[in-house]
């Protein structure tokens, strides 16, 4: 009797763990539909003029959508991970939860970067993109540190604890969750050149590669060899740190002023140096306000014209580069006069 009953428990967690692995699968297929409606990035050129309304709307929908995503895989690599005996998958769902914490962050910026010009911020709400970025830096970091520590731990007291397939699938299958939901928000903040969203994407990158020590740990344990769990997450600890100090340190330069890159200059001096009424251009200096750009720049003009003849070239060139260079957030211009060389 008592190992009927015992059989039949076995049986109703057999399907239970069938049943959630059927709705993850759904999941999967579901998600990589929404990744193969996305426009490819190829497409971003025929739409050079991407407004702030525009972006906030990619940005809120792609957030939105790295939600959902993380809060199904959360509750079911839990779910999964208790019923599988899997403390590895347990863990790596409460991982998880540190992507939540930076979409919400995502979310709060997004709805405030692109706030308007006011009294107390007269250039604009743009660097609460570059404060979002750190923060995001600053949460690799410390989810690599964790990794480093949980890998050295396991190394030094590893655990003889047996897991259950269905442990495994479920952490392939957050792999390739995780991998589309990078290549879909990638592809969404190259298209929108926005500086958070790479940040985000890639984070979602590094917890496909924890998945992937998850998976590799986990097969391991079943095939006699849990060590393996350990050493590859060391690798990826490794990786996810350096991932957090590149876009911390990124983020740090541009709220210190950093330029852009020569090209953009270069491309910027070029238009100003077309417009009609204007013979040189010198002293071109840009800095980073989220992911536009502010222009400062010496205009050299006919020394005969009047000052208003000089300032509505001035204003010409402003207009140009705003029109040609949708970055640009602004541009503030000095007129120098320009006298011939004598013949």
């Amino acid at each position: 009797m008592a190992a009927s009953f015992g059989k039949a428990r076995h049986r109703r967690k057999q399907r239970r763990a069938g049943r959630s692995l059927d709705l993850g699968a759904l999941f999967f297929v579901r998600l990589g539909a929404v990744i193969l409606r996305t426009p490819p990035d190829d497409h971003a050129n025929d739409h050079p003029g991407v407004t702030p309304a525009d972006r906030a709307r990619a940005a809120s929908r792609s957030t939105w959508v790295s939600v959902v995503v993380n809060l199904v895989l959360t509750t079911a690599q839990i779910a999964i991970g208790l019923s599988a005996r899997s403390q590895a998958l347990v863990a790596d769902g409460l991982h998880s939860l540190s992507d939540l914490v930076s979409d919400f962050v995502v979310i709060f910026v997004n709805r405030h970067s692109h706030k308007g010009a006011d009294a107390e911020h007269p250039y604009g709400h743009q660097r609460f993109e570059n404060a979002a970025t750190l923060l995001l830096g600053a949460l690799l970091m410390s989810v690599g540190a964790g990794m480093l520590w949980s890998a050295v731990e396991q190394l030094s007291s590893p655990s003889g604890a047996s897991v259950q397939m269905p442990a495994l699938w479920m952490a392939l299958g957050t792999l390739v969750a995780k991998e589309l939901l990078f290549r879909y928000l990638l592809r969404v903040a190259k298209r929108l050149k926005s500086s958070m969203l790479v940040a985000n994407a890639w984070h979602a990158r590094s917890d496909a590669a924890s998945s992937l020590v998850v998976a590799v740990g986990i097969g391991g344990s079943l095939a006699g060899y849990p060590f393996l769990d350990a050493v590859a997450a060391l690798v990826v600890g490794l990786m996810v740190l350096r991932m957090g100090w590149r876009y911390g340190w990124g983020s740090l330069n541009d709220l210190m002023d950093h330029a852009v890159d020569q090209e953009e200059v270069d491309a910027i001096r070029a238009t100003l140096a077309a417009t009609a009424g204007v013979a040189g251009v010198h002293d071109v200096r840009t800095r980073k306000m989220g992911d536009m750009v502010l222009v400062d720049a010496h205009l050299e003009v006919d020394a005969t014209l009047s000052v208003e003849a000089g300032h509505a070239i001035a204003v010409a060139a402003r207009e140009q580069v705003l029109q040609q260079h949708h970055r640009v957030l602004n541009v503030m211009t000095h007129v120098d006069p320009w006298r011939a060389a004598a013949p």
